[in-house]
C-alpha cells in the first residue's frame, strides 16, 4: 500500500508517500515563517492555498515516475487539530484528490501521528507517549480502544510558552531553537552556571502541569535586566524538567517501561537529553524519532493513514470534514489492539507507584520498591512495620533545583501528612525526617494500592476524605489511585474521625506536592488529578468517579464539584 498523506495544522505545509511494503517515506514541506512575532493565522492560512499544491505535486510527480498513474492507493490527510482555516484547505486538496485518483480517504488525528510514528519506529508495543510541541503538551497511553490522556498542560502548549518569552525579547518565530542555542552557549561558558539557575515557577500537580506562570516570570526577569542568555538557561532547565518528571509519573502510575517522544519541541537537545536520563535511571526505554518526524510533517500523516485504512477506517468525502478541536483521546483505535498501558498490578503491590509508602512482595513479604520520585523500604513484622522512604536525586534535573524539589517536598509531606491526620484524614504517622538526605520514616498503613484494588467503596470514600482536607485548607497536589492505600481485609476505625469500619482503612499518601489553600479552584484541580487517574487505567471508570464526586458531596463544597467541569475543559481543545 502506498498512501500520499497532506499536513497543513498551522505553520508547514507538507506532503509526503508512504510506501508500506518498503517502509520508506518521502516527505516534501514549505514551512511557513512570519516576517515577526508569531504564527498569523490568516498569513498561515495563504501560506498553506499556495504552497500545499506545490509539495503535492512534488510528490506525486516522484510517486507516478516511479509506480506508474495507480501509484497512490489511499489519500490521508491531518483533520485536526489546528487552525481552521489552514485545515479547511489541506482538508479541500485531500477531498479533491481522493476524488480524483477514486482512492480512499483518511482522517487522521495530528497529535495522534505524532505518538504512531514513534511507536512505529521504534517497535515498542505499548508506550507512554509524550508529545511535546508549540500548540500541545500532554502524555498519552493506550487503554481500552483509545490513547487516553494521562495528564496535560493546563494552559499553554510547550512551544507555545517558549513562544511567548522570545516574542516579548523580540526575537523572530520560532523561538525555540533561538533559546536553545542560547541556553547551550550560557551553559558552556563558565562554571558557576550551576549556582546561576533563575528562581522561575514549577507547576506540577500530579501529571498535569502549568506553564503561564513562568512564561510570565521569564518576561518579568527579562525587563528587570536579566541576561536573555541566563533566562534561557533557567527556562529550558525548568519547563524541560518538568515534562520530565510528568513523564516518570506517567510511567509509574501505569507501570509501562517505554517511552516515546514526539512533537517539533521534542528536537531541542537538552529536552531529549533529560528523558533519556530518566528512563535509563528506572530501566525504561526511551525512543525519539529523527527531526524530520518530529516537526509537523506529513510523513507522520501518511505512515498513520497506510495503518488506518488497512483496518478499514476511511471517511466518506462528504463526512470529512475538519475538526479544529479534535483530542487524541476522541479518536477510536482501529488500527491496533493489545493490553492496555496500564499493567494490573497484584493484590501485593509490588507495581511501584507514583509515590508510594509501602508494598508487599505476591508472597506478602515486605520488599523495597521505587516510585518516580522515591525509593521505599518496609522494615519489621506486624504492627512494627516501617517505611522508609527517601527521595531520590534526579540527575536529569539541574541540581540547585533538584535539591530545592527533594527538600521542599519532604517537609511538606511531613507536615501536610500530620496536619491532615489532625483533622480526621487518615494518613500514615511520620516518625522521623532527615532533610539532608530527604527521606522519612512513616508508618506502614494499607495492603496495596488503591490502583490494584479499584472499587466504588474506596473510591466513594477518598471523595469524603479529599472533601475533609480542603475543609481544613489543604490539598493534597497528587491524589492519583498510586498515592491512595486501602485494607480490604482490614477494619480499623479508631482515630478516624468516625470513619465506618468498612471504610476506615483507606490512607491518603504523599503530601509532597500539597499545601495550604482555601481556593476552590486548587480544590478542584485535585479532584481532577484523582479522576483522571482512574479514567487512565481502569476498565469502566465512570461509575468509580461518580462513587467518588458522590463521596465529596456528602462532605464537601458543592462549588468544588462545579468547578471541576470547568477544569476539566480547560485541557488542549475541550
Amino acid at each position: 500500500m502506498r498512501v500520499l498523506g497532506i499536513e497543513g495544522t498551522a505553520w508547514c505545509a507538507s506532503a509526503a508517500l508512504y510506501d508500506a511494503e518498503t517502509d520508506s517515506v518521502l516527505i516534501e514541506s514549505d514551512p511557513y515563517e512570519p516576517d515577526s512575532g508569531g504564527i498569523h493565522p490568516r498569513e498561515a492560512a495563504e501560506h498553506m492555498s499556495e504552497a500545499i499544491p506545490e509539495v503535492v505535486d512534488r510528490v506525486l510527480t516522484a510517486a507516478e515516475a516511479e509506480h506508474g498513474p495507480d501509484a497512490i492507493d489511499a489519500v490521508a490527510f491531518s483533520r485536526g487539530p489546528g487552525l481552521g482555516p489552514c485545515l479547511r484547505i489541506v482538508g479541500t486538496a485531500a477531498r479533491s484528490l481522493a476524488g480524483t485518483l477514486d482512492v480512499p480517504l483518511v482522517g487522521v488525528n495530528h497529535m495522534v501521528a505524532h505518538l504512531e510514528i514513534g511507536r512505529h519506529q521504534s517497535g515498542f508495543d505499548n508506550p507512554v507517549c509524550l508529545n511535546a510541541s508549540g500548540a500541545n503538551a500532554h502524555l498519552l497511553g493506550y487503554h481500552d480502544g483509545r490513547y487516553r490522556v494521562l495528564g496535560e498542560t493546563m494552559d499553554a502548549g510547550v512551544g507555545n510558552a517558549i513562544d511567548k518569552f522570545t516574542r516579548h525579547v523580540g526575537w523572530s518565530h520560532p523561538g525555540g531553537p533561538k533559546v536553545e542555542a542560547a541556553a547551550t552557549e550560557y551553559a558552556a561558558d563558565g562554571d558557576d552556571v550551576a549556582a546561576d539557575l533563575l528562581d522561575l515557577p514549577y507547576v506540577v500537580k500530579g501529571m498535569d502541569f502549568s506553564f503561564s506562570g513562568i512564561s510570565s516570570a521569564a518576561n518579568d526577569a527579562a525587563d528587570d535586566g536579566v541576561a536573555v542568555e541566563r533566562i534561557c538557561f533557567s527556562l529550558q532547565e525548568h519547563v524541560f524538567a518538568m515534562l520530565a518528571e510528568v513523564s516518570e509519573r506517567a510511567l509509574s502510575l501505569t507501570g509501562a517501561d517505554e517511552l516515546v517522544l514526539g512533537g517539533g519541541v521534542a528536537q531541542n537537545d537538552r529536552l531529549r537529553e533529560m528523558l533519556a536520563a530518566m528512563c535509563e535511571a528506572r530501566g525504561a526505554e526511551f525512543f525519539a524519532p529523527k527531526p524530520r518526524f518530529l516537526r509537523d510533517n506529513a510523513g507522520m500523516i501518511a505512515v498513520l493513514g497506510a495503518k488506518m485504512a488497512a483496518a478499514g477506517d476511511t471517511v466518506p468525502i462528504a463526512e470529512s470534514a475538519v475538526d479544529p478541536n479534535f483530542r487524541p483521546d476522541q479518536v477510536p483505535v482501529t488500527w491496533r489492539t493489545g493490553e492496555s498501558v496500564a499493567r494490573v498490578p497484584g493484590s501485593g503491590g509490588e507495581a511501584a507507584g507514583a509515590e508510594t509508602t509501602g508494598g508487599e512482595t505476591t508472597d506478602g513479604e515486605p520488599a523495597d520498591r521505587r516510585g518516580a520520585e522515591a525509593t521505599v523500604a518496609v522494615t519489621g513484622t506486624g504492627d512494627n512495620r516501617r517505611v522508609t522512604k527517601r527521595r531520590v536525586a534526579k540527575s536529569y534535573r539541574h541540581p540547585e533545583l533538584d535539591r530545592t524539589l527533594r527538600r521542599d517536598r519532604t517537609v511538606a509531606e511531613a507536615r501536610l501528612a500530620s496536619e491532615a491526620r489532625r483533622a480526621g484524614v487518615p494518613t500514615p504517622l511520620v516518625y522521623d525526617i532527615d532533610l539532608a538526605t530527604a527521606t522519612l520514616t512513616l508508618q506502614y498503613v494499607g495492603d496495596r494500592d488503591l490502583a490494584a484494588a479499584l472499587d466504588e467503596r474506596w473510591t466513594e470514600t477518598v471523595g469524603r476524605h479529599l472533601a475533609r482536607l480542603h475543609r481544613a485548607g489543604m490539598v493534597h497536589g497528587d491524589p492519583t489511585t498510586r498515592n491512595v492505600r486501602v485494607s480490604p481485609d482490614t477494619a480499623e476505625s479508631a482515630g478516624r474521625g468516625g470513619e465506618s469500619n468498612e471504610t476506615s482503612g483507606t490512607y491518603l499518601i504523599d503530601f509532597g506536592l500539597g499545601y495550604h489553600t482555601g481556593h476552590v479552584e486548587d480544590h478542584a484541580m485535585d479532584l481532577h488529578v484523582f479522576e483522571g487517574s482512574v479514567r487512565a487505567t481502569a476498565a469502566d471508570p465512570d461509575p468509580l468517579t461518580a462513587a467518588f464526586e458522590a463521596g465529596y458531596e456528602s462532605a464537601g463544597d458543592p462549588e468544588v464539584l462545579d468547578r471541576l467541569r470547568d477544569v476539566a475543559d480547560r485541557g488542549r481543545y475541550r
